[in-house]
């Protein structure tokens, strides 16, 4: 199955309820492996999750440390880019050349990196 398929699928369980704006992500880990998520609502909007954190969750949840390749894909115009909060959850565990493809139900792609989403990102170097 491909990435981009992967996001298609999981997105279809997506929970929202409120906004009706499903989401789906799906991650490629070093071993090859895909891990997805969907973005999940709750009535208490800020304590809902995106659909890159349930990816990155699943992948972890695997033992999985990596990010080689990411696809984001939603019910929208334009291809979607992820909250500002996944951009840093995905520079986590992914390179900056890493690449993003981030499409719409409707087939439009756009293709960028991690770096392009969070250019300047936050590393372990500035804590020190």
């Amino acid at each position: 199955m491909s990435l981009i398929d992967a996001a298609r699928r999981v997105r279809e369980a997506a929970y929202a309820p409120y906004s009706g704006f499903k989401v789906g992500a799906a991650v490629r880990g070093a071993s090859g492996a895909i891990y997805t998520g969907c973005n999940v609502e709750n009535v208490a909007y800020p304590e809902g999750t995106c659909a890159e954190a349930g990816a990155i969750a699943a992948m972890v949840a695997a033992g999985e440390t990596e990010i080689t390749e990411v696809c984001v894909i939603a019910g929208s115009a334009r291809p979607t880019p992820p909250c500002g909060g996944c951009r840093q959850k995905l520079a986590e565990f992914a390179r900056g050349e890493t690449p993003v493809l981030l499409a719409t139900v409707d087939g439009e792609t756009l293709a960028t990196t991690v770096a392009e989403l969070l250019p300047g990102r936050f590393e372990v170097g500035h804590m020190g």
